[in-house]
């Protein structure tokens, strides 16, 4: 997706990938307990982790343990990435809880979010050039991964700044392209996330006039499993919580060997470690397995995927027959559901990060 292609390009991918999901999901057939898991991932420091822990054999530690291979894929592009795990390429991926709900969830692909990984405390922001107000963004147009956590943070901005989304022009560009396009002197205003964010701050005259730090707990990013397949390897999600609280456990240490995981995550990122710590000193890092439950019982978190799910029905991005908000199910520890429950397609599961707290994998 180049810079300024509309929303139709990538509105066309989501609903491909999403009738890709619903006409294998109409299969009824549930799968068969298997060993071989590919698991997405796409460049941003609070999934770094991911492969950091593939390239230090953390990875193979704990699929041996149950007997299992994971392989974690690099997808350049993060779109492509959900859109390749809805499609039934990926048995997993890393995703931002609006882009879960809205790509696989909204197409019919049950959808399990097992480890809740952080939330962006600063990682996603708007800027501005020439300008620190975000009241002068009113009447621009603005590059971002239109339909994404970016245009949700615009809209979440704008509504701060008493401004309706109709207040300026989204340029539909992707999330490989973004600092490239910012560096002309015709892109004026622009959402992005890290790493590309980092790089665009530093662009002459540029502000950054709102982030996720100002909605702290909006952005979640997650990683997701098919249910289908979890239910029929839950040691799957054993091995997948393992490998993540291991590597929480040795990225935090104020150590040789903390130090040496986080740049070899900077190097992975493309990235010098310096500004790699930066990026996580915004990226909210649930390292213990207890604040992750804890975070996903909250009712703040139904308060987060009402406002989530209320944005992206108004955007239509829930398909032409979805005909309210409600259209698309979530289900929450304890036995929440949002929305319809005869179509719950987006679950938050505690269970797997219940059993690290325990010590229990």
């Amino acid at each position: 997706m180049l810079t300024g292609v509309r929303n139709a390009g990538k509105i066309a991918l989501m609903f491909c990938a999403m009738l890709i999901a619903s006409c294998s999901s109409s299969e009824g057939e549930a799968p068969e307990p298997r060993t071989e898991f590919d698991i997405g991932w796409s460049i941003y420091a609070g999934w770094m982790p991911w492969p950091y822990a593939q390239q230090a054999g953390i990875v193979d530690k704990w699929a041996d343990k149950y007997g299992l291979e994971i392989n974690f894929v690099q997808v350049n592009d993060y779109v492509e990435s959900v859109n390749q795990y809805t499609a039934g390429k990926l048995d997993g991926v890393t995703v931002a809880n609006m882009d879960a709900l809205t790509i696989p969830a909204a197409g019919g692909k049950d959808t399990s979010a097992i480890i809740l990984g952080d939330y962006s405390n600063g990682n996603d922001g708007i800027l501005l050039k020439g300008s620190n107000n975000l009241a002068d963004i009113r009447g621009r147009d603005v590059n971002l991964v239109e339909l994404s956590v970016s245009h949700y943070l615009l809209a979440r901005g704008l509504e701060e700044a008493g401004m309706p989304l109709t207040a300026v022009n989204t340029m539909n560009t992707a999330d490989a392209d973004i600092a490239g396009a910012f560096t002309s002197d015709e892109v004026t205003a622009a959402v992005a996330w890290n790493p590309q964010l980092a790089t665009m701050k530093t662009a002459p005259n540029a502000n950054m006039v709102f982030s996720s730090a100002d909605i702290p707990g909006e952005i979640v990013d997650l990683l997701v499993v098919d249910t289908a397949t979890l239910k029929a390897n839950p040691n799957l999600g054993k091995a997948l919580a393992g490998i993540w609280y291991e590597t929480m456990a040795l990225m935090q240490q104020d150590t040789p060997e903390g130090r040496e995981a986080r740049a070899a995550m900077a190097r992975l990122a493309g990235t010098t470690p310096d500004v790699f710590e930066d990026q996580l000193s915004t990226t909210y890092l649930y390292a213990d397995p207890a604040a992750a439950v804890e975070a996903t019982r909250s009712p703040s978190l139904v308060e987060t995927m009402t406002r989530v799910r209320d944005f992206s029905f108004a955007q239509g991005l829930f398909g032409q027959g979805a005909r309210s908000a409600d259209a698309v199910g979530m289900s929450f520890p304890g036995g929440t559901v949002l929305g319809d429950p005869n179509n719950v397609t987006l679950r938050f599961d505690d269970s797997y990060m219940q059993m690290a707290a325990e010590g229990a994998l």
